[in-house]
């Protein structure tokens, strides 16, 4: 906090917001006033440098730390900064007050006074009081992995309900970490009327930030009604929906079946907006709606406050599952949608799972057991990527049902998808609209 004094008065400028420390940079960088030559000055964004912390369980192999920091920094990466350095330490649960242990936290604040970094980046949710004790240690600016999901989304929306939404998420994360967070927020308020039991501002603050909150949920729910009644006009149709884990290919699919212009990036989240379009195949027509993508420990309030979009997974017909198998750890991400939709009352829906980036896909060993022998543990507790082939076959045996393996991107398998999801399409729609499907017939 930067004071200064003026005719007998003082002036105090604060920086404060959430995740930060008097006197430390904003979270989108600031602005580098550079003279040149001509004596103009020239405006150039500061590239953020973070530094990620995880406190994995004992029992967690080192592939899926790894994994689990690698998605971080493709997060941080999303939101526009650096990730420069990784601790890891391995605890059976994080320290109550700093959430690592003292020696970690030194080593951490030595590098980080050391390389200037801008900010420490925690891959699990904080408490109120570790965000003020890490603050208090290590001077930057702190951020739990929710933070970062929100700010991402916040970056990210671009309809009235989505920028609600968000909004309505980030006041209620930052409801319960109000206290401390403002050093003059400790003052009562006095003068001419003003007497009597008065009131603290952080009292004040916690009250613009309920009724704010209150304002959202009202606004979210003329919002709902309005997405409702459009849902109500679709009638008639099936409704297919996208689901999946973050980055994976759904808005790129989406692109090449309903011919439509979803904006597709390598970044998490990069759809945040639910975008329905009309798809027709072998005579049937269908509602196609592309849907945010889910990510290991969602913040629960964003869960919440998305209800609105996550309504057109829940009144969908048939969820299109999609999973990135050129990933790693493909089955726990499906394992982590399948656990997102249970949390929104989704897990019972009919379901075809897509197997998206077969072109990105490589097996660990080129010369494998073509009989199919179990293959052999590796040392970190994973065993070898098999062929694709072999993939295909284990999770049609499995599922007993059929699964596509496809590329969006180079237009691979396609055909047998859309034949596929056309026969699903096509039993669904004489089911729900038997008389619908007769009159088609006929003509």
């Amino acid at each position: 906090m930067a004071t200064t004094q003026s005719g007998g008065r003082k002036h105090t400028n604060s920086t404060r917001h959430i995740g930060a420390v008097d006197g430390v940079k904003g979270r989108a960088g600031r602005l580098l006033l550079k003279a040149s030559d001509n004596g103009t000055y020239e405006t150039a964004k500061e590239q953020e440098t973070a530094v990620l912390v995880s406190v994995p369980p004992r029992r967690q192999s080192e592939a899926q730390t790894t994994e689990y920091l690698d998605e971080l920094a493709f997060l941080i990466e999303t939101a526009g900064a650096t990730a420069t350095k990784r601790f890891v330490q391995r605890l059976e649960k994080p320290d109550i007050r700093t959430y690592v242990g003292e020696g970690k936290l030194a080593e951490i604040k030595a590098y980080v006074q050391h390389e200037g970094t801008s900010m420490v980046v925690f891959d699990d949710d904080l408490s109120p009081s570790q965000l003020r004790n890490l603050e208090a240690e290590l001077l930057v600016k702190i951020v739990d992995r929710s933070l970062l999901i929100l700010d991402i989304f916040a970056l990210r929306a671009k309809s009235a309900t989505s920028r609600t939404q968000v909004e309505l998420a980030q006041y209620q994360y930052l409801l319960p970490r109000l206290t401390g967070l403002w050093t003059h927020l400790d003052k009562q308020r006095g003068g001419v009327g003003m007497k009597g039991p008065g009131e603290t501002e952080i009292e004040t603050d916690r009250r613009i930030v309920r009724d704010r909150i209150a304002f959202l949920k009202e606004k979210l729910e003329d919002l709902d009604k309005q997405s409702h009644t459009q849902r109500k006009s679709r009638g008639g149709n099936i409704r297919v929906a996208l689901v999946g884990y973050t980055n994976v290919g759904k808005s790129t699919l989406m692109n090449v079946l309903g011919k439509a212009e979803v904006f597709a990036e390598n970044k998490l989240f990069a759809t945040v907006d639910a975008t329905t379009r009309k798809v027709v195949l072998d005579n049937t027509p269908f509602l196609l709606s592309d849907t945010v993508g889910f990510i290991r420990k969602l913040p629960t309030k964003l869960i919440e406050s998305f209800k609105s979009t996550l309504d057109e997974i829940r009144e969908a017909d048939l969820l299109l599952h999609v999973v990135d198998i050129s990933h790693p750890g493909f089955e726990e991400q499906i394992q982590v949608v399948n656990d997102t939709l249970a949390d929104i009352g989704a897990a019972d829906k009919p379901t075809l799972l897509v197997f998206n980036k077969i072109d990105q896909y490589r097996p660990d060993d080129a010369e494998q057991d073509p009989f199919g022998e179990v293959q052999e543990v590796e040392d970190d507790g994973t065993a070898p990527r098999p062929p694709l082939a072999q993939l295909q076959a284990t999770y049609m045996a499995k599922l007993h049902d059929p699964v596509v393996f496809v590329s969006a991107q180079d237009r691979t398998n396609l055909d047998e998808l859309r034949e596929l999801l056309g026969k699903r399409v096509a039993a669904l729609h004489q089911q729900r609209y038997p008389y619908q499907a007769n009159n088609w017939a006929s003509e």
